[in-house]
């Protein structure tokens, strides 16, 4: 399985990219910063700077149904923000 699931295209996310350079990623919970990082060089073909990581535990949610109340939450998350060299940028769109 790859290190990179998904980049997150949402509005606080692509303002990041455009004022500061960086760049956020949903990446395999097992995945450490240099693992990251190479991945990140090996796929856009640019230089990483900084990463940061982040882990988002589960959404727990609760259900009314016929046979009660059912309680559920969600897989853990975990989210990378790569801080790329002045000058290069990632295009997300290009190959669409």
């Amino acid at each position: 399985m790859e290190i990179l699931i998904k980049p997150i295209i949402t509005e606080k996310a692509t303002n990041d990219s455009e004022l500061r350079n960086r760049y956020t990623f949903l990446v395999k919970k097992s995945a450490n910063k240099v693992e990251i990082k190479l991945a990140v060089q090996k796929k856009y073909n640019v230089t990483v700077e900084k990463v940061r990581t982040q882990i988002y535990g589960p959404e727990r949610k609760t259900k009314y149904t016929k046979n009660g109340l059912q309680k559920t939450k969600s897989n853990i998350k975990k989210k990378a923000i790569v801080k790329l060299v002045d000058g290069e940028t990632i295009d997300f769109y290009n190959n669409l």
